[in-house]
């Protein structure tokens, strides 16, 4: 753990948490790391590639709350579009259509989910990559 920023890494541990399951998922636009599922909320860093996004999306069982760590995005929350760069915070409610997409260069995000969290708690909208949309995956 880097005693300067508090921030465990990769492969640390997570403060006095050391029985921490970490998981990780490849999707089309880069992938994720997972920390913490259904204890009081799950939380994720999302990793999108340059020029990627995320499918225009909503979820019926999560707020899902979202801090760019690094990069520039658009931030497209109902039928706003915002410039998002490291730094800035969002609240998506449940039932809100939201998608991130990348600028020319990789972006991280912190998301937490509150809520039940389940992968499967999302509808797709829109999909670059042809994988379902408008229904629950």
């Amino acid at each position: 753990m880097d005693k300067k920023t508090g921030n465990a890494g990769k492969t640390g541990k997570i403060g006095k948490m050391d029985k921490v399951q970490k998981y990780s998922e490849e999707r089309p636009w880069g992938g994720f790391d997972e920390f913490c599922k259904n204890a009081q909320c799950t939380v994720k860093i999302l990793y999108l590639k340059p020029n990627e996004a995320l499918s225009l999306q909503y979820h019926y069982k999560r707020n899902e709350f979202w801090k760019v760590i690094k990069g520039e995005a658009t931030v497209i929350l109902g039928e706003k579009q915002i410039k998002a760069k490291a730094g800035d915070e969002f609240f998506i409610p449940m039932e809100e259509k939201h998608r991130i997409v990348a600028g020319s260069s990789p972006v991280e995000v912190l998301e937490i989910s509150f809520g039940y969290f389940d992968e499967k708690d999302e509808v797709r909208l829109e999909d670059k990559y042809k994988r379902v949309v408008g229904t629950i995956i």
